[in-house]
Parts: structure tokens; sequence; C-alpha cells
């Protein structure tokens, strides 16, 4: 389908999914990042159990972050109906749980609050990565997507604190708006994990939060897909096939010089992660 006519469509739809919204259900469960640390993969794996309801159009909504204003009414939109959920609670005795997968969410400083507040109850998988890794993939992310202008990681990284500079305030004292800076250049930001944990254990509770490790999930999905099942609530149904998805090429090795400059930063915040994790993270290993 060409682009165009697929917005439309889109459009179209979304349209059609307010005017039925309170028939739609809500997600039970969300990824809410990490960027560049296996959410897409996670979310296709979970998106062939039976039980679990993808969003109608794409994988993130990113309703919490760069599109609150637009209401509730408009988010639910991007989901099945209850008809469907109820079909397959029938056919597998189990209720079904509608989810989706936006990275930002985790970041970003109100996406956390408005989703306890919006959605009681829910439910949030975070997956952490070696964050000097992260901080990588991210830049060449952010370049090949023409979000980036800085060739350079290492400069990008030096740019990185004047860059990002009063962007949270500035979210806060404008609820509605968007940081071009916050959202495509926290390299370094994104990867201190314990800074963004702490705040949403508080706001939803340690039993609703699953903190998964990106190198243990890359090397044993199914272990993992089973804790996600567990965490959920839901029987194990067929096996998923587990791919990587949206590995970046990189343009240039990291110097290890800046590697170890990176790794050293990190470490007291890596090693806060062991409480939620249950064991050392696997990079520091």
């Amino acid at each position: 389908m060409k682009p165009r006519l697929k917005r439309s469509v889109h459009a179209v739809s979304r349209t059609t999914g307010r005017v039925t919204a309170g028939s739609r259900v809500l997600p039970s469960f969300l990824i809410a990042g990490a960027q560049r640390s296996g959410t897409t993969s996670l979310y296709r794996a979970l998106a062939q159990h039976p039980l679990i309801l993808k969003p109608v159009f794409h994988k993130g909504v990113h309703y919490f972050d760069v599109a609150y204003d637009r209401g509730l009414p408009w988010y639910r939109a991007h989901f099945p109906r209850q008809a469907t959920a109820s079909r397959l609670a029938r056919r597998y005795g189990c209720r079904p749980q509608a989810f989706e997968s936006s990275p930002y969410y985790l970041f970003h400083p109100l996406a956390c609050p408005r989703i306890a507040w919006d959605l009681p109850g829910v439910k949030v998988i975070a997956l952490v990565r070696d964050p000097v890794e992260r901080a990588f993939s991210a830049h060449a992310h952010e370049l090949a997507r023409g979000f980036e202008t800085e060739t350079s990681f290492a400069r990008a990284v030096e740019m990185e604190e004047e860059r990002l500079a009063g962007t949270v305030e500035e979210l806060r004292a404008s609820p509605y708006s968007i940081s071009h800076a916050h959202r495509h250049h926290a390299y370094l930001a994104r990867g201190r994990y314990a800074e963004q944990l702490a705040p949403l254990e508080q706001l939803i509770g340690r039993d609703r939060l699953l903190v998964l490790d990106s190198g243990r999930f890359f090397t044993e999905p199914e272990i993992v897909y089973d804790r996600v099942l567990e965490f959920l609530g839901l029987p194990h149904i067929g096996d998923p096939v587990f791919e990587r998805h949206n590995a970046r090429p990189r343009p240039s090795a990291m110097p290890e010089s800046l590697r170890r400059e990176l790794t050293d930063h990190f470490a007291e915040l890596d090693a806060l992660l062991t409480p939620w994790l249950g064991a050392e993270p696997t990079w520091r290993r």
C-alpha cells in the first residue's frame, strides 16, 4: 500500500475507532522502553500469542508521551474491540490482554504519571541494555532516520548536556509540547535506567513492574518469554518465533578509550539495577 493511501486508511480507521471507543479495550500492559533495547523483538514475540492483542495500526501509539492532547478516546481507537476479546476469552477460557510498545514512555518525564492515572492496574515491562551499547546504537538509529546531524558519536555525547539543558523543565511547564533534543539526542541520559525505574515503581508498585535484561533476552529468549507470560498471568500457548528486529549497521567502531570512559560513567547506576533484575546486569558480569 502506498504511504499516502496508507495514511488515509489509518485516518479513517482512527475516526471510526473514536466513534466506537466505548466498545474497545484498553491495554492491560505496556512495554515502556528502553529505546534500542529489544522492545520491537519482544513486541513481535508477544504479538504471536493468541491471547495478547496488539494495536490495530502499529507497535507504538505514543499517546502518553507526544500525543496526550488527543484524549483517551483517540487512544482507545488504536485497540481491538471488546467483542474480539470476549470471543477469545470464550475460546481459550482466559481473558485476553491488549498491549502496545512505545519506548519513549520510560524516559519522558510525564508519561509514567499519565499511565498510572489513566490505566489503573496496568502492568509495565521495561528492558534494559548495556547503556554504552544502547547509546552507540541510538546514535546510529537517529542518524539513519535523519533526526541527528552530528555524525561523530563522541561529539554527540559531548554535545548532549548542552542539547538537553532545560528540556525536562520545558516539558513539565508545557505538558503538550515536544522536545526534539529530549526525544532524539539523549544518548547517555536514556541509559540511566535506575533514575527512570525508581519513580515508576513508586507510581505503580513493584508487583506491576517487570524489568528485563536485554542481554539475557537475546541469548535465552524462551526463558525470558516464559517469565513475561508468568508476570502477565497468561498460559503458554504455542511457541513464538524469536527474531531480532531493527538492528542498525554501525558507521564505525567506538574508540576503546571512549568505551572505557562511558563504562566507568555508568558503573554506579548499573549496580542499582540488581534489585530489579534479580541478578547483576549481564554486561557487568
